[in-house]
């Protein structure tokens, strides 16, 4: 079905309309609209173009409202101040729009003018070591960005880039080696185990980690012999290849079980870690050697920046192979960035990295334009975000000061979460308590995470995210859920069912939802290309809220309204539940019928 114009860019083409003819001569202007308190919409941008035309802003003003077209539309059009038009819709208007995005699947939400393909790098953990607070904002905020990217019609590719390659492994695969038998799991009778738990994967990994790291530090035989592992794992030697494939595989058993447990899909093909670009990075040092991009400094290769200086005044490069021959981060994540645009027809890539990891990817994304893989048809962002905190509002940390394990975390959520489910339930069986306690304390670590913009830090509070009070995800599925209870009691009692009916008068409560319900699709277009979920987090509370004083204010079954009112009212209810259900998934958060 064709996608619904909103209320508002139909006033706005309206009130363009009326400017062009009052002053042919100015070409096309905007109207500069925005919601107001006043009224329904405010246009503000009369004054601008009066004083570039030397006319009166409020004779200009009366001008263009005697040009505006109203009809089917706008109730009223109030001069106010300097040239400022306040404009009222008509309720029916109202009603009609709601109805036509109603009938779309879509709820009238238009797909991008000109789709492009976004390559997302989220969600990236290391092999061989757990997942701990830090990991969460990626590959929240990312999965956020895929599904909200994606609704608006953009191809979108998931790429994790996980730590899979490195100086460690020689340790790690030596160990191994010497001790064949660390990685395997067996049940108490010694057999083979045919299925491994993400945390029995972990701790093995841990302690194989921890057994290693003693004997590096405290054997110089063992330390040469890891060295020497590097060198051949670096050399694609196959024995060495094949340990290091096996942590790797113990790793993703792990990974996923996290992922499983943060309600996110990963797919293995979308698992693309440093490993997968070793192919590449000679040629690119050499494309960049070549172009004179990269140059040699006391034998490193370098790439140098007028405005990225240490703190002795000197030029800080950015170093893409060392002066020893091998590979850095830089080589790695340039032939990434080859491979993205060149095999993938990227035209976006979006990085979701810490905010802290910003000069390295300016500089990248700058040498990638030098060398020309980047252009004006394809452009790379760093969507970076802030810390995690405690509640003190210092960095996240255990009694004993270290580093939160991220399945911890994920836990606590899950009980608090089940404490205030069990306290609301009334007809809720004990395994629908376990699945909403779910449901709700992932939803509410998530949304904490993604209502707050990605560049700031935010404290990490679960009594306040479990409120049922607030900006929260549970205020928000406890609306959802007191929504489509509504609507199970009209059918219970009558058999009423939602019918949009644009002849009635609505109330105040009516039209502010109802104006709200009509801004989603502008909304989701500002937040794909602004990079920005917590602008449809802000939109799915503010929403939630109306929904709670139309429902306060406008009786909908009891007192029993009369029918086509009722009618209007299940109408909005059913139009209401479906946006904010539609919004939640696009944030990668479950919206229970029942709570």
């Amino acid at each position: 079905m064709a996608s619904v114009p909103s209320l508002a860019s139909s006033v706005n083409q309206r009130v363009a309309d009326a400017l062009a003819s009052a002053l042919p001569d100015a070409g096309a202007s905007d109207p500069l609209l925005r919601r107001s308190d006043r009224a329904d919409f405010q246009a503000n941008g009369i004054l601008a173009l009066a004083k570039k035309a030397k006319a009166n802003p409020r004779e200009l003003a009366t001008t263009v409202v005697e040009a505006i077209d109203s009809a089917g539309l706008i109730q009223e059009i109030e001069v106010s101040g300097p040239g400022f038009l306040n404009i009222t819709i008509t309720d029916k208007a109202i009603v009609e729009t709601l109805a036509a995005r109603a009938a779309d699947d879509r709820l009238g939400v238009p797909l991008a003018a000109k789709p492009g393909t976004t390559v997302i790098d989220y969600a990236q953990p290391n092999v061989a070591k757990e997942m701990h607070v830090g990991h969460l904002r990626s590959a929240v905020i990312g999965a956020a960005m895929v599904e909200i990217l994606e609704f608006t019609g953009e191809k979108v590719v998931r790429r994790h880039h996980i730590g899979d390659w490195g100086t460690q492994f020689g340790m790690l695969i030596q160990y191994l080696l010497e001790h064949p038998h660390e990685l395997d799991h067996k049940a108490e009778d010694g057999a083979e185990v045919a299925e491994v738990s993400g945390e029995e994967a972990m701790s093995n990994l841990n302690r194989l980690y921890k057994a290693s790291r003693a004997l590096f530090d405290s054997d110089e035989e063992f330390k040469t012999r890891a060295r020497a592992r590097v060198v051949d794992l670096q050399a694609g030697e196959p024995e060495t290849l094949a340990l290091w494939q096996r942590f790797v595989d113990e790793s993703k058993i792990y990974f996923y079980s996290v992922f499983d447990k943060l309600d996110m899909d990963i797919q293995d093909p979308d698992v693309i870690g440093e490993s997968g670009y070793n192919d590449m990075l000679v040629e690119t040092c050499k494309l960049l050697e070549d172009s004179g991009v990269a140059v040699r400094s006391n034998g490193a290769l370098c790439v140098f920046f007028d405005d990225v200086k240490g703190p002795d005044g000197n030029p800080t490069p950015l170093i893409v192979q060392k002066s020893d021959g091998g590979f850095g981060y830089a080589a790695t994540d340039l032939s990434a960035i080859r491979d993205r645009v060149g095999g993938l027809g990227a035209t976006t890539l979006l990085y979701v990295v810490d905010a802290r990891q910003s000069l390295h990817f300016k500089m990248v994304f700058e040498t990638a334009r030098r060398a020309g893989w980047l252009n004006e048809d394809t452009k790379a962002v760093q969507l970076a975000f802030g810390t995690v905190l405690g509640k003190d509002g210092k960095p996240f940390k255990t009694r004993e000061g270290e580093t939160v394990r991220l399945v911890d975390l994920l836990d606590e959520a899950i009980d608090r979460a089940a404490a205030v489910v069990r306290e609301k339930a009334k007809d809720l069986s004990e395994a629908e308590i376990t699945e909403r306690a779910e449901q709700v304390g992932i939803g509410a670590v998530k949304y904490a995470d993604l209502s707050t913009s990605a560049s700031r830090d935010y404290k990490f509070d679960l009594d306040q995210m479990v409120s049922l009070t607030g900006d929260t995800s549970v205020y928000i599925q406890y609306a959802y859920a007191r929504g489509k209870s509504i609507l199970r009691k009209a059918d219970e009692a009558g058999g009423r069912k939602p019918v949009a009916h644009p002849e009635l008068e609505l109330a105040p409560a009516e039209r502010a939802l109802g104006l709200h319900l009509d801004h989603f699709g502008e909304l989701l277009a500002e937040a794909a290309a602004e990079y920005a979920p917590h602008k449809v987090a802000a939109y799915l509370y503010q929403l939630s809220s109306l929904f709670t004083t139309f429902y306060s204010e406008c009786p909908v079954i009891k007192p029993e309204p009369e029918l086509t009112v009722g009618e209007n009212r299940l109408f909005l209810c059913d139009l209401t539940a479906r946006t904010l259900s539609k919004g939640m998934s696009l944030l990668g958060i479950r919206t229970p019928e029942k709570l």
